[in-house]
């Protein structure tokens, strides 16, 4: 009798070790991210077309960014991803986020400070990261714009550059506009809409046209950028955590791309800036 019942238990015990591992492990929480494209509030004419922006440091704009951040923190963020290179490229964390005190809204109309650091003090964030790429020494531009300027004169394309040009004028007059008509969190709104988000990336494929034969500076600028935008992300999954929810503040020339990375990637979760952005 004890010989059948020892049979039995070799039999039952490997087919209970098999269920048991076969179970299949928990998914990890996903990793929320906002993608909340900006305009340079600074100003620091660093863009092929810059728009004239009032000064953010006035108090009506102070309370207006105050109430930007009040809707951002409704997302419970645990980290912040910024537009500047890291000195440590090892842990990625902003050099210069230490070093604020809510004094500095007052005098730096840096985006980054007015809504980055600005959001993290208010919340006790202390992940900020300083994920940017950009030219390196010896390396390929990442934005090769005189390469299409010189393309286009030697081949007779200025008619067509000019149209183009116009249109990223546009971009640049509406967001004027909108700013001495609107708060700050409406103008981020806007900028935020899908549909201004593939007007800027339309202007960027239409640059394709610009280039034949071997010479395609158009295409070799959009793949830069490509590029460029790769290394952001991939700085973003080099610091994320799962659960994390990381608001990224970035220029809105990069939104298209991130946007995309961000939703196509296994595992991370694209929040919409405008689900808390706008009432």
């Amino acid at each position: 009798m004890l010989k059948v019942v020892a049979a039995l238990v070799a039999l039952v015990l490997p087919t209970a070790a098999l269920a048991q591992t076969a179970a299949p492990a928990p998914e990890p929480a996903p990793i929320e991210v906002m993608i909340l494209g900006s305009y340079h509030m600074d100003n620091p004419g660093q863009d092929v077309h810059n728009a004239r922006i009032d000064s953010v440091l006035t108090p009506e704009k102070q309370a207006q960014l105050q109430a930007v951040s009040r809707a951002l923190a409704r997302f419970n963020p645990t980290a912040l991803g910024i537009e500047r290179i890291a000195d440590d490229r090892t842990t990625l964390l902003d050099q210069a986020y230490p070093n604020y005190t809510p004094a500095d809204v007052l005098t730096d109309a840096d985006e980054r400070v007015q809504i980055g650091y600005r959001l993290a003090h208010d919340l006790g964030i202390q992940r900020v990261y300083a994920i940017d790429e950009n030219d390196r020494e010896g390396q390929p531009s990442y934005f090769p714009f005189d390469e299409v300027i010189q393309w286009v004169r030697a081949n007779g394309r200025d008619a067509d550059f000019a149209a183009l040009n116009d249109q990223m004028g546009a971009i640049s007059a509406e967001m004027e506009r909108r700013q001495h008509t609107g708060t700050v969190a409406e103008l981020l709104a806007w900028m935020n809409t899908p549909e201004h988000i593939a007007y800027g990336q339309g202007v960027y494929a239409q640059l394709l046209t610009f280039g034949a034969g071997d010479a395609q500076p158009g295409a070799v600028l959009n793949g830069r950028w490509y590029t460029r935008n790769a290394v952001i992300f991939a700085h973003l999954r080099q610091v994320a955590r799962p659960g994390d929810r990381i608001v990224i503040l970035y220029g809105a020339g990069h939104n298209y791309w991130l946007r995309q990375m961000v939703s196509t990637t296994p595992g991370y979760k694209l929040v919409e800036p405008n689900d808390y952005l706008l009432p």
